[in-house]
């Protein structure tokens, strides 16, 4: 049986006469492909992207905690030194400190505005935790904090970080999905245009049967050609989206996710991929397409 990637090795001119060099078909097959490349760029920037968000707010809360206290204001200020004395000799805490009200009115800036009257309001005490690394005994902790200041309440931000960890695996497989939706929506673009090829050159087919064409002559033909287009259109499409996605702004911490949309390092590599995929997608549905067709004659 022969194989069937010796149909993208070059054929003679005369077996690509078969397939017309313009028109439909080959508009439709270079415009599927282009569009297609261009998204499926714009699908990996964002996947990328997303995932590095979330794992750049997941590494900032890895290794914290914060103990809030809630206590009388005559209390206050000896419950914040009890728990920091307690931290001072708690293994595997390696810092701790109390944050200012400075500090504390620039945490709720974002949401409640500048002008938030922090001294008039009964809001907690934050303290921040720094753990060491060989790690603290949790429970432990809440259990002489419970002892030693009844106001004070241990966060070790887990409940912040499992939804982050979760929702980077989401998006990553969000961004796989949508590779395989376009690699299909741009199979069946293509398919459509190889039979619509296919179908206007019925004539010429029969008429090479006749004269001894094998069916693997006469696919060779459309597979070359719209193989080819295909890898055409999704290289300008890889080319036009890099360069629209190297025009993003670059990240900050600032914009956060708005503005960190672009590749880094070796992710620059990853959608130069695209277009030997495309060129493989249109290899198997044009081979489809053909060898289908071609049994249907009689």
């Amino acid at each position: 049986m022969q194989n069937p990637f010796a149909m993208l090795m070059p054929s003679d001119r005369h077996s690509d006469r078969v397939v017309p060099p313009s028109g439909f078909t080959a508009q439709l097959t270079l415009f599927s492909a282009a569009a297609m490349a261009f998204l499926a760029v714009f699908a990996l920037a964002l996947s990328l992207a997303s995932g590095r968000l979330a794992d750049r707010w997941q590494d900032a809360l890895d290794g914290t905690a914060t103990i809030r206290i809630s206590a009388p204001p005559e209390q206050m200020e000896t419950q914040v030194a009890a728990v920091l004395a307690l931290l001072s000799t708690t293994p595997g805490i390696a810092s701790s400190r109390a944050l200012s009200a400075e500090e504390q009115r620039a945490l709720l800036e974002p949401w409640f505005g500048p002008d938030l009257p922090v001294d008039a309001l009964p809001l907690p005490r934050l303290i921040e935790v720094t753990e060491g690394p060989e790690g603290y005994d949790g429970e432990g902790l809440r259990q002489r904090l419970t002892a030693e200041a009844p106001g004070a309440v241990l966060d070790d931000h887990t409940r912040w970080r499992r939804p982050l960890a979760l929702a980077a695996d989401r998006l990553r497989l969000l961004g796989l999905l949508s590779l395989v939706l376009i690699a299909g929506t741009m199979g069946a673009m293509i398919t459509l245009a190889a039979n619509a090829a296919l179908s206007a050159n019925l004539q010429v087919i029969r008429v090479l049967r006749l004269v001894g064409a094998k069916d693997s002559y006469i696919a060779r033909a459309f597979v070359r050609r719209f193989t080819l287009r295909a890898l055409s259109g999704a290289a300008i499409g890889t080319v036009v989206a890099m360069l629209g996605v190297a025009l993003l702004p670059r990240a900050d911490e600032a914009g956060g996710f708005l503005t960190g949309l672009g590749f880094q390092g070796v992710g620059w590599l990853l959608p130069l991929i695209l277009p030997p995929l495309a060129a493989i997608v249109a290899f198997a549905a044009t081979r489809f397409a053909a060898f289908r067709t071609l049994r249907g004659l009689t």
